[in-house]
C-alpha cells in the first residue's frame, strides 16, 4: 500500500445499533475500492472485517476491525465496530482513534438505542459525523421517517444531502440536494442523470432550505445574500458544508443500499470531501522531561510520537499493537521509546491491517493508523516516542465490567493453560477481568454482559483448546455475633508419654468493627495462662475466623477476651492452647446470637425518564432501597439505590430487557448488613450440605 500524507488521510469509525449494517457497508466500500473482487456477506461469513471464528459463527461483529480504503487520492481508515452493547470496549477504543464517524441507521428498524449511544459517544469525543441510512432497496423503508426522528432528537443540525427516488415502491435513484439534481440507477451502482420527479420537489425544497440556512450562517455576507434571495454556487455550498460538518453544526444524512452498492461511492466522496483530515484536528500529551503540554496536533514535522489504541492477540496471526501516529513520521526500522514502561522497542516492520491481513508499509505519517507486530512490552494505552521527547498521551476511557460468573476448569490439569489464555485475552479485551476471590474459594470472570462471557468461554474452547464451566457465583456473606458469651475450652489428650493440655476461659462480644475479623485481648491475672501461650490463643482465633461455625463464611466484628484458664507444666503446648481456643470459639460464637451479614452495594442506574417507574419497581423487588433520583446532562435520570449483592445477579440482562438496551448501571461495595431471617435460614440450610466439601468451605 502507498504511503499517504497527513492531509490525505481520513480516520472514520462506523457506529450504530447491532444489525444496522456497518459490516455490510465496510464490505461494499472494500469492494468498490478494489480491495476485494467479490462482495462478501455477513450471513455467509466471508466479509473482510468479520474474520474471527466467533463472528463468522454468530453473524455479528465482536471486535473492531480496521480496513484501509484508497479512494481517489485519499486513504480512508475504516474502523468497523460491534453494535451489541456487550462489546462497547471495542467501540470506545475505536472512537478514541477516529477523526470522524458514520452513524449507520437501519432503514427497516429506524432510529434505535444504539443510534443514540453512538451520537453520545461522538459528542463525548467531539467527532464530526454523518448518518447513513441503509436498506433503501427494501420496499417499505421510509427514509423520511428516519430523517424526522433524527430531527426530533437532534434538531436543526440534521441535514439530508441525498434522498431516494421511488417508483412503485422500488428504490430507483436519488436526489442530490446540493446540486438539485436527480440520478437514476441503471445497473446496481451505475447511474445516469434524470430530472427531479414532481412528487420529490416538496422534499427537495424543504431539505435545501435547511442546508441554505446553515450556509448563510457562515458569515454576514452570506446572510445578506441569503435574505436577498441570492443563490449560492455549488462550490460555496460544499465549502460551507465542509466547515459546518467539521465543527459539528451540521450533520448530513445520506442513504443507499449496501447489497446493491448504491449510495456507497457517494458516501466515500462525502467522507473525503466533508470530513477533516488529521491535520485539522488537535491532539496533545505531556512531555515527561519537563511536564509541559506537548501539542502534537498530527504535525509530521514534529518529533515521532504515537499511542497504542488497541491490541490484537490471536493464536493464529499473532500479536499486533494498533497505533495512531500523533506526530512525526514513523519508519519500519525505527527504535521507539515506550514512555510507560521505560523500555525501547525496535520495530523491525510496520503494517497496515486489512481485516486480519497484515500489509507491510515502509512508514506511517502523522494521523495515520497502522500496526506493530510482536511488540512484547506494548499494551493498549501505551505511548511511543523518542527518548529526547518522551510524550505520554491519555489512555482510552473504557467501560467497567459489572456482570460476573464463577468459572472452573472442566479439566483440573488445564488450570495453567486457562490462566495463560486469559492473560492473552485480557491484553486484547480491556472489559474482561479475572478475579481470584480467595475468601470464598472461587475464581470470577467479569464481562459486559452474559453474551460477552459466553463468547469468552467459546473462544477459550475454539482458539485455546481449553474448557471452563460458568456458574452462579457465591455471594460473600460474613458471620458475626450480636450478644456476649462466656465459655471455656479444654483440650486434654493422654496417649502415653507427654500428653496435651490446654485450658482457656474466654468471653466473646461484638467489637463494633465489621471491617476487621477479630480483636484479641487478654486480661489474665496470676499467670493462670503463661504469657508464652498468648500467641497460640491468637493463632487459634486467626484460624477460626476464616470459616465461621454458622455457615462456614468468614467471621467479622468479634472481640475475644482471654481472662482465665490453666496449664500443665509438662503437657501444655502451643498446639494444645490453639486447640482449646478453637473449641472455645465454636461454642462461644454459637452462644452469642450469631447472624449472617450480607454485602450491600451502592448502585447507580442511568435510564431515560420514561423507564424510571419500571426500574424503581424492579429495585424494590430486589430488596433495594431507592435513595434518590437526579437528572444527568444527557436528559436521563440517575437512580441511586442500596441493593443486596445477592439480588443483582443477572441484572444486566434484566435492565436491558426493561429499557430496550438504553439503561446503564454501575455499583460498588458499600457495607455489610444483617440479612433478613428468611435469607439467613435459606443460606445456612444450603451451606450445611457443603460444610465438609473442601472446595466450598
Amino acid at each position: 500500500m502507498d504511503v499517504f500524507r497527513t492531509d490525505r488521510i481520513r480516520n472514520v469509525v462506523l457506529l450504530g445499533h447491532g444489525g444496522a449494517g456497518k459490516t455490510s457497508l465496510t464490505e461494499a466500500m472494500a469492494y468498490l475500492s478494489g480491495i476485494t473482487n467479490r462482495l462478501g456477506k455477513v450471513d455467509d461469513g466471508n466479509t473482510v472485517s468479520d474474520f474471527d471464528k466467533e463472528e463468522i459463527k454468530r453473524h455479528f461483529s465482536i471486535s473492531t476491525s480496521l480496513v484501509p480504503i484508497v479512494w481517489g487520492k485519499n486513504k480512508v481508515n475504516i474502523l468497523d465496530t460491534p453494535g451489541y452493547f456487550d462489546f462497547v470496549g471495542e467501540v470506545e477504543e475505536a472512537v478514541s482513534a477516529a477523526g470522524a464517524a458514520i452513524i449507520v441507521v437501519s432503514g427497516k428498524s429506524g432510529v434505535q438505542v444504539g443510534t443514540q449511544k453512538a451520537w453520545d459517544l461522538c459528542e463525548k469525543y467531539k467527532l464530526p459525523r454523518m448518518f447513513f441510512v441503509t436498506e433503501m432497496d427494501v420496499d417499505d423503508v421510509s427514509y423520511r421517517q428516519v430523517v424526522e426522528d433524527l430531527t426530533e432528537l437532534y434538531g436543526k443540525k440534521i441535514a439530508p444531502i441525498h434522498f431516494p427516488i421511488r417508483e412503485d415502491g422500488k428504490f430507483v435513484g436519488y436526489v442530490n440536494v446540493v446540486k438539485q439534481a436527480g440520478r437514476r440507477y441503471v445497473e446496481k451502482d451505475k447511474k445516469t442523470e434524470c430530472p427531479v420527479p414532481d412528487y420529490s420537489q416538496e422534499y427537495l425544497d424543504k431539505y435545501r432550505e435547511t442546508l441554505m440556512e446553515s450556509v448563510a450562517e457562515i458569515s454576514e455576507e452570506f446572510m445578506d445574500r441569503y435574505f436577498g434571495g441570492e443563490e449560492f454556487s455549488i462550490a460555496e455550498i460544499s465549502a460551507a458544508l465542509k466547515m459546518n460538518v467539521c465543527d459539528g453544526s451540521i450533520v448530513p444524512v445520506c442513504m443507499g443500499s449496501t447489497i446493491n452498492l448504491q449510495g456507497v461511492s457517494n458516501l466515500l466522496d462525502d467522507i473525503c470531501g466533508y470530513f477533516p483530515g488529521p491535520d485539522q484536528r488537535e491532539v496533545a500529551g505531556i512531555n515527561k522531561k519537563n511536564n509541559e503540554i506537548y501539542e502534537a496536533n498530527y504535525d509530521f514535522a514534529k518529533a515521532k510520537t504515537a499511542r497504542v489504541f488497541k491490541t490484537i492477540v490471536d493464536p493464529f496471526i499473532g500479536k499486533y499493537s494498533l497505533i495512531k501516529v500523533c506526530s512525526g513520521v514513523i519508519k519500519s526500522d525505527d527504535t521507539l521509546y515506550n514512555v510507560e514502561k521505560d523500555a525501547e522497542e525496535k520495530l523491525n516492520k510496520l503494517y497496515v491491517l486489512e481485516g486480519n491481513k497484515p500489509i507491510e508499509v515502509p512508514e506511517l505519517h502523522a494521523g495515520d493508523i497502522g500496526a506493530i507486530g510482536k511488540a512484547n512490552t506494548l499494551v493498549t494505552g501505551d505511548s511511543l516516542a523518542t527518548k529526547a521527547t518522551p510524550v505520554v498521551y491519555g489512555k482510552p476511557e473504557i467501560s467497567v465490567p459489572y456482570t460476573y460468573k464463577r468459572y472452573k476448569a472442566k479439566n483440573k490439569g488445564d488450570v495453567d493453560k486457562i490462566s495463560q489464555a486469559f492473560g492473552k485475552m485480557m491484553q486484547e479485551d480491556l472489559t474482561m477481568r479475572v478475579v481470584n476471590d480467595s475468601a470464598n474459594r472461587q475464581t470470577l470472570l467479569y464481562g459486559m454482559g452474559d453474551q460477552h462471557l459466553d463468547i469468552i468461554q467459546s473462544k477459550l474452547k475454539e482458539q485455546y483448546r481449553v474448557e471452563i464451566e460458568l456458574t452462579k457465583p457465591k455471594v460473600p456473606f460474613r458471620e458475626t455475633i450480636r450478644k456476649m458469651s462466656d465459655v471455656e475450652g479444654k483440650y486434654k489428650k493422654q496417649s502415653g508419654g507427654h500428653g496435651q493440655y490446654g485450658h482457656v476461659k474466654m468471653k466473646f462480644e461484638p467489637s463494633g468493627d465489621l471491617e476487621t475479623p477479630f480483636v484479641f485481648e487478654q486480661i489474665v491475672v496470676g499467670g493462670a495462662v503463661p504469657k508464652n501461650y498468648f500467641p497460640a490463643v491468637e493463632k487459634g482465633m486467626q484460624e477460626c475466623v476464616l470459616k465461621g461455625p454458622l455457615a462456614a463464611y468468614p467471621v467479622v466484628g468479634v472481640k475475644a477476651i482471654l481472662y482465665d484458664g490453666s496449664y500443665h507444666t509438662v503437657d501444655s503446648s502451643e498446639m494444645a492452647f490453639k486447640m482449646a481456643t478453637i473449641m472455645a470459639f465454636k461454642k462461644g460464637f454459637m452462644d452469642a446470637s450469631p447472624v449472617l451479614l450480607e454485602p450491600i452495594v451502592s448502585m447507580k442506574v442511568t435510564v431515560p425518564d420514561r423507564f424510571t417507574g419500571d426500574v424503581m419497581g424492579d429495585l424494590n423487588k430486589r430488596r433495594g432501597r431507592v435513595l434518590g433520583m437526579n437528572p444527568d446532562k444527557n436528559g436521563n435520570q440517575v437512580i441511586e439505590a442500596d441493593v443486596p449483592m445477592l439480588s443483582i445477579y443477572g441484572y444486566s440482562t434484566d435492565l436491558r430487557s426493561m429499557t430496550g438496551g438504553s439503561g446503564d448501571f454501575s455499583y460498588e461495595f458499600a457495607r455489610y448488613e444483617q440479612a433478613p431471617s428468611d435469607i439467613q435460614e435459606k443460606e445456612i440450610e444450603a451451606r450445611a450440605s457443603h460444610l465438609t466439601d473442601s472446595e466450598d468451605n
